[in-house]
C-alpha cells in the first residue's frame, strides 16, 4: 500500500517528534552515564545526566530534524555531552565506553520498540494503522542514530573508537587532521557509502520487526 504523501509526511513528523524526545535524550543521557559510571561527574555539573529533553536539545539540530523528515530524509543532532577524558578512571578504554553508550542506548531504544511493534501485530490488537507506521519509522530513526554515530569521522561516536586502536602518535595526527577536514570527509563518505548505509538500516530494521 503507496501512503499518500501528506500522510507519510504526519508520520515522518510524529516519528521526528520522538527521537527530539526520547532518542536524543537517551543518546545524550547515556554518553553522561556512562562517563559518571566512570568517575568523571562533568556532564552532572552542567545538567546533562537527565532525560529531561530541554538538558539535550539543540535548536539548529531540532530544526533541521523536522525540517528534513518533511522532506523525506533525516539530520539533525543534540548538544554534545560534555565530559572529561582525565577524570575516566581508564581513560583510553573509558573514552570508547563513553562514545558506545550512546548508540548502545538508541538500539535497546529500538528492541524495545519493535517489541511492541511485533506484539501489537502478533497479537492483532486493535490498534490504528497509523500507529504501526508512526513506531516502523521511530524504530528506523533509532537504527539510523546508532548506526550513523558509529562511523568513524568526529564529532561522531565511531571516532573515539578509531582512535582507541591507533598508537598515541598516531591517534594524535589523526585527531588533527580530523579536526580540520572532518565535516568534509563525513559528507563525502555519506555521499559514497549512503545507499549502503541506507540498506544497512533497512535491513536491521526489518530484521526487528520481523518484516
Amino acid at each position: 500500500m503507496i501512503l499518500p504523501s501528506l500522510d507519510a509526511v504526519i508520520y515522518r513528523l510524529i516519528a521526528a517528534g520522538l527521537v527530539l524526545l526520547i532518542g536524543f535524550p537517551v543518546h545524550e543521557f547515556a554518553h553522561a552515564w556512562s562517563a559518571y559510571l566512570q568517575g568523571d561527574a562533568t556532564a552532572k555539573m552542567f545538567g546533562r545526566l537527565t532525560l529531561d529533553p530541554r538538558a539535550h536539545l539543540d535548536t539548529t539540530g531540532s530544526i533541521l530534524l523536522i525540517i528534513s523528515a518533511v522532506a523525506g530524509w533525516v539530520i539533525g543532532w543534540a548538544k554534545p555531552t560534555p565530559y572529561n577524558a582525565a577524570n575516566l578512571r581508564d581513560r583510553r578504554n573509558g573514552e570508547v565506553l563513553v562514545a558506545l553508550a550512546g548508540p548502545v542506548a538508541n538500539m535497546v531504544v529500538a528492541i524495545a520498540a519493535a517489541i511492541v511493534f511485533r506484539v501489537v501485530i502478533g497479537l492483532q490488537l486493535p490498534v490504528p494503522v497509523a500507529v504501526g507506521i508512526v513506531l516502523l519509522y521511530f524504530i528506523q530513526y533509532m537504527v539510523l542514530l546508532a548506526i550513523f554515530n558509529l562511523l568513524p569521522i568526529p564529532p561522531l561516536d565511531g571516532s573515539a573508537i578509531l582512535l582507541r586502536f591507533l598508537s598515541p602518535q598516531q591517534a594524535w595526527e589523526v585527531r588533527r587532521m580530523l579536526a580540520q577536514y572532518g565535516l568534509v570527509v563525513l559528507l563525502v563518505i555519506v555521499v559514497l557509502i549512503g545507499p549502503v548505509l541506507a540498506q544497512v538500516i533497512n535491513t536491521v530494521t526489518y530484521a526487528l520487526v520481523g518484516l
